[in-house]
Order: structure tokens, then sequence, then C-alpha cells
């Protein structure tokens, strides 16, 4: 798949996901096979720009070619200042956040709440697109709601004004992130436009991973949820597409290894007061992934889990909370390999 000059080595894509997708975490998964990382999204208000939390955003510091920057807002030109801002910074494709349905986002008519204003769209997108000489990518929703699946007219629009990949997650703005998501309106879609599409929605395994790409014939998909506690699914992904069969799932020194890397790296890049506290949730998803999922889980086991679970969440240094989180993944690992 080609965005702008940028050829992708394979269709895996990590999604933006605020609060989740900072510079660690992208780094993690795209060691782990993530041919593209989207970062999280940057708010095109500029009085916000400096704040610490949109510094730590805009820091690319190591991240390999290309670097993905999310910009959210409803104002054109406001949208064409942040794009050539995040440029100055280091990003190499802007994407625009038409897909994101949390209220905080929606209830000031940007994310997926744009999409009811078709011609805002197209302005929004114009300015973007002129303001920058980098490719522009768009993330949308099928629509705002079932009765409102707009989507092909946002993609027709998307096209005409530049936009050089399109992304769809397969659910509408009401639907959140509830039910399961729909794929005939990516493969509609696809089927209808010329530039690229990527698939999005509730891709969670290699075999959905592949059925959704036959499904919709999508250039791509973009893995959100899937990959938190897990950002070793686009090396199974990857490994199922070209191989026709699942890869031995990470054993424990594999997880402990890549658990303890996550983690140095969230205390070096946000210092021990907010790594500590950011890690939080990241331990938990981990343990979902790599305890719930197990077929050999029982119910002792996942009480231990839940026990562990809120401990760690209680410890406030770097040095004991990485110290008792090896311990207990290593301790219960042996057990599920036993």
């Amino acid at each position: 798949m080609k965005i702008g000059p940028y050829i992708l080595e394979n269709p895996l894509i990590l999604a933006p996901m605020a609060g989740i997708t900072d510079r660690p975490f992208r780094m993690l998964c795209r060691e782990q096979g993530a041919a593209l990382a989207v970062s999280e999204m940057v708010t095109s208000h500029k009085h916000l720009w400096h704040s610490r939390k949109t510094q730590l955003r805009l820091d690319h510091t190591g991240e390999s070619s290309p670097r993905s920057v999310q910009i959210a807002g409803t104002d054109p030109a406001q949208m064409a200042e942040a794009a050539q801002f995040n440029v100055d910074n280091g990003a190499q494709i802007i994407d625009i956040n038409m897909g994101c349905p949390a209220k905080k986002v929606c209830s000031v008519m940007a994310g997926s709440a744009l999409m009811k204003n078709e011609p805002l769209v197209a302005d929004i997108l114009q300015s973007v697109v002129s303001a920058v000489d980098v490719p522009v990518t768009l993330k949308i929703r099928t629509g705002w709601d079932l009765d409102n699946r707009n989507a092909m007219n946002i993609a027709n629009i998307a096209e005409a004004e530049g936009i050089q990949a399109l992304t769809i997650h397969g659910r509408s703005r009401a639907c959140a992130f509830k039910g399961e998501a729909e794929y005939e309106t990516i493969a509609d879609v696809k089927s209808r436009i010329n530039i690229p599409v990527i698939a999005n929605g509730d891709i969670d395994s290699p075999e959905k991973a592949a059925r959704v790409l036959e499904q919709t014939s999508a250039d791509a998909i973009m893995i959100g949820r899937g990959a938190q506690g897990r950002p070793w699914i686009f090396r199974e992904i990857l490994y199922y597409l070209e191989q026709g069969k699942k890869l031995p799932a990470p054993n424990t020194k594999d997880v402990n290894l890549l658990l303890n890397k996550h983690l140095k790296s969230l205390y070096d890049f946000y210092g021990e007061f907010a790594g500590v506290r950011i890690a939080r949730k990241h331990i938990g998803w981990y343990c979902k992934q790599h305890f719930n999922q197990s077929v050999k889980i029982n119910s002792e086991i996942m009480a231990e889990v839940e026990s562990f679970r809120k401990s760690i969440n209680k410890v406030e240094s770097a040095e004991i909370q990485l110290e008792k989180t090896i311990k207990f993944f290593t301790q219960k690992g042996s057990l599920l390999a036993a």
C-alpha cells in the first residue's frame, strides 16, 4: 500500500488512540510488525500546543518513517494551521480525525460529528491538503447513525479534495464501540473509489484480520483495541497472512522482555510519577491478554491475577512496579506453561 511517496511494508496499521498511542507504544508496535503507527490526536486549538500533554504528543524522537500525526478540529483555517505546525514538528503524514465518537469530541462537533456537515468536511479537507506538502489521510465512520450511513458521500469528497488514503471504522458515530463492526459499507466504498481504503473495527485475531481483508478488499487494516496489552498481534497477523497458519503465542520470557521494555520506556518518556500511572492500564491489558486468553486458565489463577491488578495500581515507585510485574508474570506464566 502506498500513501503519497511512502510504500508501507505490509498492510498493518496501529490506530490512533488518545492516551494510548504515545511514542513508547507506537515504537513498540512498529517493532512488532506494524507498518505504520498513527499518533494520538493533536488539537487544532493553538493555545494548547505548548501544554505538556501536546508537547509529548509532538515528540517523535527515534521513530522511523513514515510518521503519521492525527489532528482534530472543526475550523478549516485552524486545521490547516495545525497541519503545518505538526509537519514542522516532524509529521510526514497528516491524518484528519472524523471518526472519534467520544462525547467530549463530538459535543463540539468535531470527530465523527463532522460527518453530519458534508460541506464543512469538504472545506476542512481542502484547507488541510492545500496547507501542507505531505500526504493527508482521513479517518471516518460509516455515518452518524444507522439510518444515516454517508461514508460513500464523504469518501467521494475525500477523493475529490486530494485525500490520499481513507480509513473507515465499521460503526456509525451513534454506535460508539457497541455491537459488532460491519464491513459491508467498507467493501462498498472500496469498490467505488480509487484511493487506498483501510478497514478498522473489531480486528482482534489473525483469522479476523484475514477475513476482513478478504471481505472488504481493503488495502490495509487498522488495529486499535486489539493491540492493547498485545502489541505482538501485528507479528501474529503478518505471519498468518504470509504463512497461512498461526504463530505460537509468546511465552512468558518473551512477554516479560516486552513488558520490561515497554514499562521502562514509559518511565523514561513521562518521568517516574506520570510513567507509573500510565503504565497501570497497560499492565492491566497485558494481564488480560496473557492470562485471560489462555485455555489453561482457572478460577484460582484468575483470582490471583485480579488481586495483582488491584495491588499494582497502588504502587508509586517505578522500580517496585517493574519488579513486581515481572515477578508476577514469571510465576504465573510458569503455571500456564506447565
